[in-house]
C-alpha cells in the first residue's frame, strides 16, 4: 500500500465510480483497500477484547486499555472532516506519543499477565496487529477503525439472499445496474430517490439517447447545483 492505490485498483475506480479521472472519493476506496489488506487492524475490534473482559471482571488493567484507547478516538472526534494532511500532522502530534506509550504499556502489562488468560489474550491481539493498528499515523485518509468500512458493505450482505431472486440473468442484470446507481450516487452526496425520480422522468419525456452522460449522479448534481 505505502500511501498510495494500486493501479488495478484505481483503474476499476475511475471506470466504476468516478467520471474522466475525478478523484474527489478516492479516501473512500483508500480506506476499503487497506482494509484488505489489513482486516483485522481495527482499534474498535482491539478494544471490544478489553472491553468483554472489563464487563466480566472489571479489570483495571482492561479499563486502563479502555481509557487509553478512548483519547484515540477523541482525537479523531475533534479533526473528523479535515483535510488529510491536516488529520496526519495532528495525529502526528497528539495520537504517536499516546501510541507509543500504549505500546511501552501493553508489553509490561503482558509480562505479568496470566500466559493463558483472557487478558493476555487481548493485549496479544493488539501487539501482533501493531504494524496495521499504527498505519493510521502514516496517512491521514485513513480511519481508525474499519467501521465506515463494515456499515458500507453490510447492504451487500443484507441483501445475498434478496439478490437470488432476481427472477433471471436478465434480471439479475438489471438489479446490479439499479444497486449500481444508488450506490454511486450516495458516493456523490446525491439522494438516490430523487435522482432515480428524475432520471426516470426524464427519459420518459424524451431525453435524448446522445446525452444520457448528463443524467450520471456526478453530472445531474451538477446540473441541479447550476439551476438552483
Amino acid at each position: 500500500m505505502q500511501g498510495s492505490l494500486p493501479a488495478g485498483g484505481l483503474r476499476l475506480y475511475r471506470e466504476g465510480i468516478e467520471p474522466s479521472g475525478s478523484l474527489r472519493k478516492v479516501s473512500d476506496l483508500h480506506v476499503f483497500l487497506l482494509s484488505r489488506a489489513y482486516p483485522d487492524a481495527s482499534w474498535a475490534h482491539t478494544r471490544r477484547y478489553f472491553y468483554e473482559f472489563f464487563e466480566t471482571n472489571g479489570s483495571p488493567v482492561a479499563a486502563e486499555a479502555l481509557r487509553r484507547i478512548g483519547g484515540l478516538y477523541a482525537i479523531e472526534d475533534r479533526i473528523r472532516g479535515q483535510s488529510p494532511a491536516h488529520r496526519m500532522a495532528e495525529r502526528r502530534t497528539f495520537s504517536k506519543p499516546l501510541v507509543d506509550n500504549l505500546k511501552l504499556w501493553l508489553e509490561q502489562q503482558l509480562a505479568h499477565a496470566p500466559r493463558r488468560g483472557k487478558l493476555a489474550d487481548a493485549i496479544r491481539y493488539a501487539l501482533s496487529r501493531w504494524h496495521g493498528l499504527t498505519r493510521f499515523l502514516h496517512d491521514g485518509r485513513i480511519e481508525l477503525d474499519t467501521n465506515p468500512v463494515e456499515r458500507a458493505i453490510r447492504p451487500v450482505a443484507l441483501g445475498r439472499k434478496n439478490h437470488l431472486f432476481a427472477g433471471s440473468d436478465d434480471g439479475g442484470a438489471r438489479w446490479a445496474t439499479l444497486c449500481s446507481l444508488i450506490e454511486t450516487a450516495k458516493l456523490n452526496d446525491v439522494e438516490p430517490y430523487a435522482y432515480l425520480h428524475d432520471v426516470l422522468q426524464r427519459m420518459v419525456d424524451g431525453h435524448p439517447i446522445n446525452r444520457l452522460d448528463e443524467l450520471l449522479p456526478w453530472n445531474w448534481k451538477s446540473a441541479k447545483a447550476v439551476k438552483i
